[in-house]
């Protein structure tokens, strides 16, 4: 079955930083892009960051460029979101997901999972 575990969430201090994992299993992970969504309490899901397969191409959602970086290591099944200077505003539920592609955005297959819960206090 094809799964995607997240881990790295934490409690920061505004201006702090972690490092988000997700291993992905039960699919070829080197054919698909791979992104990072976020819901805060009571607001939508939305897109955080893209990367893609081949090239590697990344996108970055306006709220986060130039603080948080995404990558991916194709021989361990991961991709990764590290998040720098964080801000409160950035607590949310984080959760990676497959998509058909960057540019087009939508979610291809696999569950969202349970996610990982970054908290950045002020």
């Amino acid at each position: 079955e094809v799964q995607l575990q997240a881990s790295g969430g934490g409690l920061v201090q505004a201006g702090g930083s972690l490092r988000l994992s997700c291993v992905g299993s039960g699919f070829t992970f080197d054919d698909v892009a791979m992104a990072w969504f976020r819901q805060a309490p009571g607001k939508g899901r939305e897109g955080v960051s893209c990367i893609s397969s081949g090239n590697g191409t990344t996108s970055y959602a306006s709220f986060v460029k130039g603080r948080f970086t995404i990558s991916r290591d194709n021989a361990q099944n991961t991709v990764y979101l590290q998040m720098n200077s964080l801000k409160p505003e950035d607590t949310a539920v984080y959760y990676c997901a497959i998509l058909d592609s960057c540019s087009r955005g939508t979610k291809a297959f696999g569950s969202w999972g349970q996610g990982t819960l970054v908290t950045v206090s002020s």
